[in-house]
């Protein structure tokens, strides 16, 4: 290819690049003076629970209806600003907000969800599988393990299960909501003041005495033995406490 040609071809290109930006921004100028001509709110409900709703989103987007998002320009909407807004919610855990080419405003909502109820003197809280703690909601109760401690030994603080002996019970928390058959089984889960836990089982009149949350998968193995093996035999009244704490043991009582 000669000098020309090449000179020839360079001046092409750079025009082909000019006129694209051109158009980019061109495109970006209409879309700017669109106005948004509704909104639209999509939640996600994977758990069938709504602990946030439409209308509180609403309030959230329109400061409680004070500065309506249809009819105004896209220049004057700060989508950064509205996102933020609704993530200081505290059952949202992410949200999206952004228009799409028909002048609408879409915001996608994913919700925090609950794994367990603190039960507490002064005031019940949720926690979430990060160990956010949650408020109570009045548009939903959650059914999640209720949790209780006895008094004596470190509180329920904010920062319970944000340490390395705190993560230990929420990852079995985390274990029993990923369970089918534990979350269904499990009625109530006390820690007392060494930090060990026992449970209390939606059926039968026995005590789980399940030690300090450690090995959560081989003891509720043990514990699945138990009750696939040795109630059926033994009948379901027949034993008061049932003990996996220890190694390569069950001991029923």
């Amino acid at each position: 290819m000669g000098l020309n040609n090449k000179i020839k071809s360079l001046i092409f290109a750079c025009c082909c690049v000019v006129t694209i930006a051109a158009l980019a921004g061109f495109a970006s100028s209409r879309q700017n003076e669109k106005k948004c001509e509704k909104v639209s709110i999509t939640i996600d409900n994977e758990y069938n629970n709504y602990f946030i709703g439409e209308e509180e989103v609403r309030d959230l987007l329109t400061r409680e209806g004070e500065r309506k998002l249809e009819g105004l320009p896209n220049q004057q909407i700060d989508l950064k600003n509205l996102e933020k807004r609704i993530e200081a919610h505290s059952f949202v855990k992410e949200a999206e907000v952004f228009k799409a080419l028909d002048g609408t405003i879409q915001v996608s909502i994913k919700q925090n969800r609950p794994i367990a109820r603190i039960i507490r003197p002064d005031q019940d809280v949720y926690i979430d599988a990060e160990g956010n703690m949650l408020p109570l909601s009045d548009r939903y109760t959650a059914r999640v393990i209720p949790i209780t401690k006895t008094q004596s030994g470190r509180p329920f603080g904010r920062d319970f299960f944000q340490d390395s002996t705190g993560r230990a019970y929420l990852s079995l928390l985390r274990f029993i909501e990923n369970d089918q058959f534990w979350k269904a089984q499990l009625a109530q889960m006390h820690i007392d003041e060494k930090g060990k836990v026992t449970f209390l089982p939606q059926v039968g009149e026995h005590t789980i005495e399940f030690g300090k949350p450690n090995e959560a998968e081989q003891k509720f193995k043990k514990l699945m033995v138990f009750y696939k093996e040795v109630l059926p035999v033994m009948g379901w009244d027949k034993y008061k406490r049932v003990n996996v704490e220890y190694e390569d043991q069950i001991i029923c009582e």
